[in-house]
């Protein structure tokens, strides 16, 4: 939003005496509980209790991307990074920030080696990312944005966000990623994915929203989600990105941009 600079001066010498105000009242108001969030905290206070969504396994995988950058804060992703430090995603759009890999400055020298590889556009060894899995109720087939999880006959669908941070580097050893993409026709009935991460803890799950750099504390989203979030990181073999960058059912070629963490509580779910 556009201000004079007379607005901005004022805003600015009010800044220090009505931040712990703001901190509580300049939020979103009547939204049910947004994402990212601190998933080593538990505490929250939005009274929106929408029903925790079926297991993956019996929803239809209908979105698969990644955000540059970790969107949540979590045991194996502490390091914040700054707004200004890192705006990639989304061509250059958002603000930055998220979180990084605690593993991120033992990589090696071999692990951190530049690629030829031009997909995924702008990524490299060293990044982070934070890849979702993204589940509908509705009798949809995999595709491109969120607006493949939804349907005319099916506006108000369940939602299930699986996710899954990784650190990116330049290893043959590390995850292959085209392990975990889209397995093909529907089984059972419906579509999934090749296989989820595991082995990086068990997953922590509540109740949010959709994410992205478009939704602040001020501007949130309307979607109903269930999370489950994997508290470590796992490496990730940049080829293996690369490769699932060139070609996916999903049409997705780059990393998207991060959404500020959330912390009013009014605006977060209690994990149980």
């Amino acid at each position: 939003m556009n201000r004079s600079l007379i607005a901005v001066a004022a805003c600015a010498a009010l800044s220090t005496t009505l931040a712990g105000a703001a901190a509580a009242q300049d939020v979103c108001k009547g939204f049910g509980p947004q994402t990212p969030r601190d998933i080593t905290q538990k505490a929250g206070a939005n009274a929106s209790a929408f029903p925790l969504a079926s297991a993956a396994t019996a929803m239809n995988l209908c979105n698969l991307h990644f955000h540059v950058q970790a969107e949540h804060r979590g045991p194996g992703f502490l390091m914040a990074v700054k707004k200004a430090e890192h705006a990639a995603g989304d061509h250059g759009h958002g603000d930055g920030g998220g979180y990084r890999c605690n593993e991120t400055p033992k990589l090696t020298k071999a692990q951190l080696e530049a690629t030829a590889g031009g997909a995924c556009k702008g990524l490299k060894p060293g990044d982070t990312i934070e890849v979702h899995w993204v589940y509908s109720s509705c009798d949809v087939a995999p595709g491109k944005g969120l607006g493949s999880c939804l349907s005319p006959q099916c506006g108000n669908p369940s939602l299930r966000v699986e996710s899954q941070v990784f650190l990116v580097v330049n290893d043959k050893s590390a995850l292959d990623f085209t392990r975990f993409d889209y397995a093909g026709p529907p089984r059972n009935g419906v579509h999934q994915a090749k296989s989820l991460p595991t082995k990086t803890g068990t997953p922590v799950v509540f109740r949010g929203s959709t994410t992205g750099p478009d939704y602040t504390d001020q501007k949130c989203s309307s979607l109903q989600v269930t999370w489950s979030v994997r508290p470590s990181c796992a490496m990730v073999d940049i080829s293996s990105l690369q490769k699932w960058c060139e070609s996916n059912v999903f049409k997705e070629d780059h990393g998207h941009g991060v959404r500020q963490l959330v912390t009013a509580p009014a605006l977060l779910d209690r994990i149980k």
